[in-house]
């Protein structure tokens, strides 16, 4: 059912090409999903399940736990979003089956009659509020106006002509459909403005579902210490949801001023904050410490205030790992207590990317020297502004690290969509660094929906080899593109195969699954291989690789025909009969 539900992009962008009746309403259902407060909006799944005397966040619990009678709940909910959606978008159908929006119709009829009220009634969600749904549906036609604006061809040629282009701003169409239309001259956001209050908000309910899944999985026991990455380009999507997650994490309250600018922040109290103060290590990417040097500032000064409170040691890991580290490295706590890397200035990635994609590596300890030795830049609101290699306290932080943790807070980047996410993870880094050996539990946040989940990086990694590489609506509109399509293809095998080398994070099935579909079926194999015979060359090259560094054990028969077709690849792009 999640797999069903997941909104994904199926083919590369065509500029100037409307969406499809059907592209349009996914991405509606997906914006329909989520209650926007401060426009006064209630989603359609709350107004549904308010229609039958139910709480939506109730059901999003137990759907989770897997209530059964609230799972099917989930579902009919889910497919009523669906069906009232789509009677909306459907009536706008031209001759090519996209959306035109040439007929204006009376969506704000909120009678028995409207589209969205008749599909409703025949799923048997009749008692919905009509009054509720009057700012929703007005909202969801504006939307569907702007996501099927011919703007981008206009766009592009004002550009190249030097002429003045519309300005918006950039981010996920989904959270913030502000965005669109397409074709416009995308703006990031104040740095100073985040985290917002909503941003707060939603980070807290993050954090407080990855600590109990955490309890759950490791005996009840809080994580002592979490490695987390933070992203430039995420945060500005988000406005800042990832960095208040850290600062719930530690315990610290962001204090906007009366501009909105966020400059100062306040301990929580162990009382409010309900359980010991977690430590953190960040590992901030290139742009991220470009772009939002004073949140890093914000960060390393609340660390400190976490590291310097007068507290029991059981109720705040900061303060207690941060005393350990002055002690065995003859430093102050001040000192012990820095947690905000990243790159030296000037300098992005920790280049992991690159050795994967280039087969340039023999050993999974070169890649995790790459790491230590390109991301042990130090941050220090002491002293702000320079950026200081500090790879031995770097070490001595990540080796007390129970979690590694990421996020994925968009449908249309996901961890093998590029490689910067496995780039960044530090999860056999921190396995290396351990007295014990022991390997951190890591977990991937997913706030992509109305019911942010916590899993597990392997569970992820599953999810989107299913949703994606391995599922033919979405390989089926890659291969659509032809040459691009396969190349694509290739790229996302490659990425999968980084997630075995810095994590151990992909089952064998996956690979065995690729393999199946790309390779013993001759009529697939053949297209690939007409279409693009150097990407086909990749494809068959990385599942070589995956089986020769030991991530994936097949067949002696599927490697004797994955070695032939490489040959016959090979001989075709040389140009040998």
């Amino acid at each position: 059912m999640e797999i069903e539900s997941r909104l994904l992009p199926c083919g590369l962008h065509i500029i100037g090409k409307r969406p499809t009746a059907e592209e349009a309403i996914a991405t509606l259902v997906s914006i329909s999903n989520l209650d926007r407060e401060e426009e006064g909006i209630v989603s359609f799944p709350r107004i549904i399940a308010n229609s039958i005397g139910r709480d939506i966040d109730e059901i999003y619990a137990n759907n989770d736990r897997g209530v059964l009678e609230d799972v099917q709940l989930f579902q009919d909910i889910t497919q009523a979003t669906r069906a009232a959606v789509g009677s909306l978008v459907r009536a706008q159908i031209d001759a090519e089956g996209r959306v035109s929006m040439v007929s204006k119709l009376n969506f704000f009829n909120i009678g028995k009659k409207a589209p969205w009220m008749e599909a409703l009634n025949e799923l048997g969600y009749g008692n919905v509020d009509a009054d509720a749904f009057k700012p929703l549906v007005e909202y969801l036609e504006l939307c569907l106006e702007q996501e099927c604006a011919d703007n981008e061809l206009g766009g592009l040629l004002q550009a190249l002509e030097g002429e003045y282009v519309l300005p918006g701003p950039g981010g996920d169409p989904i959270r913030n459909p502000n965005v669109l239309p397409t074709g416009k001259n995308i703006h990031a956001l104040d740095p100073q403005s985040i985290p917002t209050l909503a941003a707060v908000q939603s980070a807290k309910i993050v954090v407080d579902r990855l600590v109990e899944r955490q309890k759950l999985d490791n005996g009840g026991n809080y994580p002592e210490s979490i490695a987390c990455v933070l992203w430039g380009t995420d945060n500005i999507k988000t406005y800042g949801e990832s960095l208040a997650q850290i600062m719930w994490m530690v315990g610290v309250r962001p204090v906007p001023d009366a501009l909105g600018r966020v400059n100062k922040l306040e301990l929580i109290p162990l009382e409010e904050l309900g359980r010991p103060r977690i430590d953190v290590v960040v590992n901030c990417s290139g742009v991220f410490r470009d772009l939002f040097i004073n949140q890093m500032n914000l960060l390393d000064r609340g660390v400190k205030m976490a590291a310097e409170a007068d507290e029991p040691l059981e109720m705040n890991f900061v303060r207690k790992h941060a005393l350990e580290q002055a002690e065995e490295m003859g430093i102050n706590v001040r000192q012990a207590a820095t947690r905000i890397y990243s790159n030296a200035s000037g300098s992005y990635s920790s280049n992991i990317n690159l050795a994967v994609e280039n087969s340039s590596w023999e050993e999974e300890k070169e890649l995790q020297d790459m790491y230590l030795n390109r991301k042990s830049f130090s941050f220090n609101s002491d002293n702000p502004g320079v950026m200081d290699e500090n790879r031995g306290l770097f070490e001595s932080s990540l080796k007390k690290a129970d979690v590694t943790f990421q996020n994925l807070d968009s449908s249309e980047i996901s961890l093998t969509d590029v490689s910067h996410y496995f780039d960044s993870d530090p999860t056999k880094i921190v396995s290396s660094l351990r007295d014990d050996g022991r390997k951190p539990t890591a977990y991937i946040a997913d706030t992509t929906t109305a019911n942010a989940q916590v899993r597990t990086l392997s569970e992820t990694v599953r999810l989107d080899a299913r949703t994606k590489m391995l599922n033919p609506k979405w390989y089926e509109g890659m291969l659509s593109n032809g040459y691009e399509g396969v190349r694509e293809l290739s790229k996302r095998l490659v990425n999968t195969m980084g997630w075995s080398a810095t994590a151990d994070a992909v089952d064998n099935w996956v690979y065995e699954d690729v393999n199946t579909t790309f390779i013993d079926d001759p009529e697939m194999c053949k297209r690939l291989m007409d279409m693009n015979p150097n990407s086909f060359r990749k494809i068959v090259g990385t599942l070589l690789e995956v089986n020769g560094r030991g991530y994936w054990e097949t067949s002696e028969e599927n490697l004797d025909r994955l070695r032939e077709l490489y040959q016959e690849v090979e001989d075709r792009i040389e140009g040998i009969d």
